[in-house]
């Protein structure tokens, strides 16, 4: 089995520039990098001004990438192993309760999806793991390999947005009685003869693979509870910028700004208790829409293509309830 390994290969931090503008680093102030990946953004806001980061990854390997930055930056960057959802927590244990800054670089970090050891892509031949902390938990081929047909249908349409859900269910059912998938080339080769390949090149393996991606990890949950905390955590004039990947996460991240700036849909006068009445916005956005990437940028770097940043300031308002797990403001 072939099993390429980039992992040592440069990284280029997506929206770079734009997200410093957002966050402002200055001298004395305190962030949190909460997808740390190789340390893209934390770097940078350290080189930015005399201040301190935080960072967080569940990723054990990233921890280790993190060693030596740690020592290029003593006393400033310090990183965490855990879940960013879990920030208020995590920092609260290294006695930190509020913070300047929030970045978060949503989804698969570089590193993970160019190791092919990792499960992640479909690019490589390797295990059909896809776990983001790397031993604990369902992985992908436990998951394609044992739920029922229908609910693998609803996964992979849910959160690969893939209208051809039902047909790649029903195939993956028939074929993994024979043969259970154990690597990412057999559940490609099965997707690449399901699908039609797009006009604008897409691989017919995209889709699901991202679905599985997000439902082993709880990526969508745990940006819900991210959100949350990071509204917790800031000061007031404190700023958070989200870059996303996808429409999914764009979505969620769009929906909580605009809810939690009084932006969002106002609650019928027929439920007084409703989410956001005559409550006063725990955030302001920076800008409305999201910032997209240059031409120039995709061109020095594809990744960036489907990026997307939204950004917003917190206010002097007491965060909204909530802890990330029921009432969030984000829509489901």
């Amino acid at each position: 089995m072939a099993v390429p390994s980039r992992a040592s290969a440069p990284h280029t931090p997506v929206l770079l520039k734009e997200v410093l503008e957002a966050l402002g680093p200055r001298d004395g102030a305190v962030y949190v990098d909460g997808t740390f990946g190789a340390g893209g953004y934390a770097t940078a806001i350290l080189e930015a001004a005399d201040c301190r980061v935080f960072g967080i990854d569940r990723d054990p390997r990233a921890l280790k990438t993190a060693e030596h930055l740690s020592k290029r930056f003593p006393g400033r960057l310090r990183v965490l192993g855990g879940c960013y959802g879990d920030m208020v927590r995590l920092l609260g244990d290294a006695g930190i309760e509020r913070v300047d800054g929030v970045a978060l670089d949503l989804g698969v970090s570089s590193m993970q999806i160019d190791d092919g050891s990792r499960g992640f892509s479909f690019r490589f031949d390797g295990p059909l793991d896809m776990r983001m902390n790397d031993n604990t938990g369902e992985t992908a081929a436990d998951i394609v390999n044992t739920m029922a047909q229908d609910d693998l249908a609803d996964l992979i349409h849910e959160f690969g947005e893939e209208r051809n859900a039902r047909r790649i269910a029903a195939a993956i059912v028939l074929d993994r009685d024979k043969n259970p998938f154990t690597t990412t080339a057999e559940l490609a080769g099965l997707l690449r003869r399901i699908v039609k390949k797009s006009k604008d090149g897409i691989d017919p393996a995209t889709r699901t693979f991202q679905a599985l991606r997000i439902y082993v990890n709880d990526e969508l949950g745990e940006l819900a509870r991210g959100l949350v905390a990071a509204e917790k955590l800031l000061v007031p004039g404190g700023h958070l910028a989200v870059v996303s990947f996808h429409s999914l996460e764009d979505r969620k991240v769009k929906e909580f700004l605009a809810s939690r700036s009084g932006q969002g849909p106002r609650p019928s006068r027929h439920l007084p208790d409703a989410v956001g009445t005559d409550r006063p916005p725990s955030l302001r956005l920076i800008r409305r829409g999201a910032v997209k990437p240059t031409a120039t940028e995709i061109e020095n770097n594809p990744r960036a293509r489907s990026a997307r940043l939204r950004t917003a300031e917190r206010t002097s308002s007491p965060s909204w309830p909530g802890d990330g797990s029921g009432d969030t403001g984000v829509a489901p």
